[in-house]
């Protein structure tokens, strides 16, 4: 996994590439908030609220992020290590 994974990511631009909602993707926006399942992301047409663990992602156009494994506290994934996938 990238260096993404270990760094905040509010105020950084997210884009839903992927999701069990096909409703959900090409959504992208910025970061407003994130919890241990949730992501809060203000878009063009306003707030909205995605779990993580039905998506993948990109931050800032970077490499994909599968959403189920990153379902923890943003204080917590920052000082994780995470394996090869």
């Amino acid at each position: 996994m990238g260096e993404v994974m270990h760094l905040p990511w509010l105020s950084r631009t997210i884009t839903v590439v992927d999701s069990l909602d096909p409703t959900l993707v090409g959504l992208s926006g910025t970061v407003l908030d994130e919890t241990r399942r949730t992501i809060r992301v203000l878009t063009d047409s306003g707030r909205v609220r995605l779990a993580k663990n039905v998506i993948k992602f990109t931050i800032d156009s970077g490499e994909v992020i599968d959403g189920s494994v990153v379902t923890q506290r943003p204080e917590d994934r920052i000082n994780r290590r995470y394996g090869r996938r």
